[in-house]
């Protein structure tokens, strides 16, 4: 999906109008001019499609940890409806938004929790996604115990990430996963942003994620 396609969809210009509109009341995001909207949320969201390596499986179950506003799920289920959708996120006015999103967008195969990653019990997803929500070392717990093994976690990042992945490589390993690939694409002609993927090759040991915002207060 181009950004081209994103500004002919009209379920993207409806989205635009509902999160204006919420934001104007509970500041669900600092970007809010209507191109920088379409660029950097939407468009972002669905870029690791345009990659010629396929990401997600056909049907595949996915979890975003942190949906926020809905980015990157929302865009991502409207860009591919074939994929099964869970937004994890805690804070309740976004999960507000979200519900009116969704019954506005009459979207199905997509849903959203009210529930602290580490509090959630499911663990039979075969992609997790995160953007803008933490380190990758932190990232990885939250993401990496809800997959089966075989699956797959992709992580927004920045163009510069040898730091994170640096950091992150012991609390990656430990949680049964290994990086696979690092792949990078064109957000516009001043924005590059990369794309980390994550294997799970192996059973994450039991009481991961661990409780307490220990994944963020101590990382691995």
């Amino acid at each position: 999906m181009t950004l081209e396609d994103i500004y002919g969809d009209v379920r993207f210009e409806r989205y635009f109008a509902l999160l204006s509109e919420w934001n104007n009341k509970f500041n669900l995001t600092a970007v809010t001019e209507r191109k920088d909207v379409f660029l950097k949320h939407f468009y972002d969201s669905v870029l690791p499609l345009s990659i010629a390596l396929p990401l997600f499986k056909e049907g595949a179950r996915i979890l975003d940890v942190g949906s926020g506003a809905g980015f990157p799920g929302v865009c991502l289920k409207l860009a591919r409806p074939d994929l099964d959708v869970t937004l994890v996120e805690s804070v309740g006015k976004k999960v507000l938004f979200l519900d009116a999103l969704l019954s506005e967008l009459k979207l199905t195969g997509i849903r959203v929790l009210k529930t602290r990653v580490e509090d959630f019990k499911q663990k039979d997803f075969n992609h997790a996604v995160a953007r803008a929500v933490a380190p990758i070392s932190t990232l990885a717990e939250y993401c990496l115990p809800f997959l089966k093994i075989g699956g797959s976690c992709v992580f927004y990042k920045s163009a510069v990430v040898e730091n994170e992945l640096s950091a992150a490589s012991r609390s990656i390993s430990f949680l049964g996963g290994k990086v696979e690939n690092v792949l990078f694409a064109q957000l516009s002609t001043e924005i590059l942003r990369s794309f980390v993927v994550v294997r799970k090759f192996a059973k994450t040991p039991l009481g991961y994620p661990r409780g307490g915002n220990k994944p963020k207060l101590e990382p691995l």
